[in-house]
């Protein structure tokens, strides 16, 4: 279980419309280094934005280190990426992308995770790729971090990006001097910095979720965009609701992916039958990996709540143990189940055609066997 730190200071970042501007803020500000990490980087509008900040951040000097993921950034155009090493930028891809017609395990276990470091004072982390926004809104967040939980991001980030740079043919990029974190206090902020890996922590974020739910005595509110937690994350719930707890999802509504979209609604019945409320957003994709239990609880990251998330990428998240924050987390998702969502009235589901069950148990066939397939012989834990 990671530590949590205090003295910091956590402002939430509202989707694209905050964090972009954000982050292209912090890379003009930058004077020694910067640390990018993202699963999907798109040579659209946005991803272009991104990839100037970066560029006049190399030539004035700045270390400047981008990691991409090689399957969700395979698309990222050949010309953009020669652009942005032609100005100095280091760039790595994680795990270039390997041919769908392949069952080998690796191929699911991907960089997943977003993250921004900027001179080892200042991060970012949160569930939102460098994409636009503009054809389809998505509801997701991002936290800005300053204090002493900047070291540990720093860490875990520097680890990753040494360990991708020496996998390659000798060094591809020279040795560089690391920067050495402040551990002065920005402000008052509990919190921790946790991530999933297939090595140390292949279970973390789970366990910090699961601790949380069993101690909620009042209410549990997740918005997540993937939402198939396994048995144990399923019956913490459940119990969670039969001691009286109010539990409330935010779903994804609208079809993004067929088989994760109808292999989640297979879980419904026995949810809505435990009285927890189950709401579908409408108002364009929701993207969120979002919690807040109990009024002080909240985490904002990468991680959905789903065999890929939980069992094979690379994640980070961040817990805040804060009151305020919790409090303005909680008002922005109760603000999207009222205003933009559908609630799944439990009457109504048990009147669905067969035809809808019929696809919803295929779908939920189908993720059960890819799950024992990839995710190391533990889909006991998804059945």
């Amino acid at each position: 279980m990671a530590r949590f730190i205090g003295g910091n200071r956590i402002t939430l970042l509202r989707s694209g419309a905050e964090f972009f501007p954000a982050l292209i803020s912090e890379c003009d500000a930058a004077r020694r280094e910067i640390h990018l990490e993202t699963y999907i980087f798109e040579a659209d509008e946005t991803g272009r934005a991104v990839a100037h900040a970066l560029m006049r951040a190399a030539r004035r000097g700045v270390a400047t280190h981008v990691m991409v993921d090689g399957f969700g950034s395979q698309r990222l155009d050949r010309t953009l990426a020669a652009e942005m090493r032609e100005a100095g930028v280091r760039l790595l891809v994680y795990r270039r992308n390997i041919s769908p017609w392949t069952l080998r395990r690796t191929r699911l276990r991907r960089l997943h995770r977003k993250i921004a470091l900027f001179d080892a004072t200042t991060g970012l982390v949160g569930g939102i790729n460098i994409e636009d926004e503009l054809a389809v809104p998505r509801l997701d967040y991002a936290v800005r971090v300053e204090g002493p939980l900047v070291a540990d991001m720093y860490s875990v980030v520097k680890r990753l990006w040494g360990r991708v740079n020496a996998a390659g043919i000798g060094s591809r990029y020279p040795g560089h001097r690391w920067l050495s974190p402040s551990a002065e206090p920005r402000g008052s902020q509990r919190a921790a910095f946790v991530v999933r890996d297939n090595i140390m922590h292949r279970r973390d974020i789970e366990q910090h979720y699961l601790a949380a739910i069993a101690a909620a005595r009042e209410e549990i509110l997740i918005a997540n965009a993937y939402f198939l937690p396994g048995r144990t994350f399923r019956r913490a719930l459940l119990d969670a609701a039969a001691r009286g707890v109010r539990v409330t999802l935010l779903l994804q509504g609208r079809v993004e992916y067929i088989l994760q979209h109808y292999a989640t609604r297979a879980l419904y019945g026995p949810f809505l039958d435990a009285g927890i409320s189950i709401n579908e957003y409408q108002q364009g994709f929701l993207h969120a990996k979002v919690a807040v239990i109990d009024g002080h609880w909240a985490t904002v990251g990468s991680s959905n709540i789903d065999p890929f998330s939980l069992l094979l990428a690379r994640e980070a998240n961040v817990i805040i143990e804060d009151a305020v924050f919790a409090r303005e987390l909680r008002e922005e998702l109760i603000r999207a189940i009222n205003g933009a969502a559908l609630e799944v009235r439990r009457d109504r589901w048990r009147d669905q055609p067969w035809t809808a069950r019929w696809l919803t148990w295929g779908c939920y066939g189908l993720v059960r066997f890819f799950t024992g397939v990839f995710a190391y012989g533990r889909e006991h834990e998804f059945t």
